[in-house]
């Protein structure tokens, strides 16, 4: 599990960190949260829908066929698509609140990145002010985090339009039927009834980019079929029919991914 601690000199001057290697740290991400400035390329091959987190939606990439499988992460933990999300790029890094409401650069403690000893980067200079590397961390992830507070306000404006519906995607194996559950998706034919004015309203919100990239997306769901059928451990192996469907049903059993953030 996890354990993020706030990056301060009382904890972390003189020691040092070290970037992942790979991406077996993501390997149980069944989803992961996107914003807004990466949609267009992820759209490129993972399929985008939304999950919602409280009150509001969030834009996911839908990464696997049952919870904490992360398909786009191969057996050798490498990233099995063209794109990586942001979210994973400065790994073991994230910008958390405190109980001040304050955001702050947080490690995971747990990750085995951080260091006493020769390797890595340091956290601090000597005279205790942040090495490049931490600045650079954190600019990106000030950048990220800006884009995400965007992201929540377009989304607010699809569910203000009524534009996000269920998406009953469901996983066809054998005689065995799964559906995935708590997974959102643009409600098309909604979008395409909007009179003009709502359009105007959703394009100077920049949400129309948001939309495109999530209806466009939803063709690579086959990627995940692909790879559940190229992934010799995955439970997919058992199967006697060597294709893996993915079906839209509102029967079967029920995976609940809605519960993961």
């Amino acid at each position: 599990m996890p354990k993020y601690t706030v990056v301060s000199r009382q904890s972390h001057a003189g020691r040092r960190w070290q970037r992942a290697a790979d991406f077996r740290f993501a390997s149980g991400d069944a989803m992961i949260p996107l914003v807004m400035q990466e949609l267009p390329g992820a759209a490129k091959e993972l399929p985008l829908g939304f999950v919602k987190a409280g009150d509001i939606f969030v834009p996911v990439a839908l990464q696997g066929l049952e919870v904490g499988q992360n398909l786009f992460v191969g057996l050798d933990g490498q990233w099995l698509a063209s794109h990586t999300p942001l979210v994973y790029r400065t790994y073991p890094f994230q910008l958390l609140k405190i109980d001040t409401g304050q955001t702050v650069l947080c490690v995971d403690e747990e990750s085995g990145l951080v260091t006493d000893g020769l390797a890595g980067e340091y956290f601090f200079n000597e005279d205790g002010t942040p090495s490049a590397a931490i600045q650079g961390v954190f600019e990106f992830l000030s950048k990220v985090q800006s884009n995400r507070e965007a992201t929540e306000r377009v989304c607010a404006a699809l569910q203000a339009h009524n534009l996000i519906q269920a998406w009953p995607i469901g996983v066809k194996q054998a005689d065995a039927k799964r559906k995935l559950d708590g997974i959102f998706r643009i409600d098309e034919a909604a979008f395409n009834a909007l009179p003009g004015d709502a359009l105007l309203a959703l394009r100077d919100a920049g949400a129309l980019p948001v939309v495109y990239c999530q209806l466009l997306s939803m063709q690579n769901l086959s990627n995940l079929a692909l790879l559940a059928r190229s992934r010799p451990s995955s439970s997919m192996e058992s199967d006697p029919d060597p294709k893996v469907k993915l079906d839209f049903f509102d029967e079967g059993g029920t995976i609940n991914f809605g519960k993961i953030f």
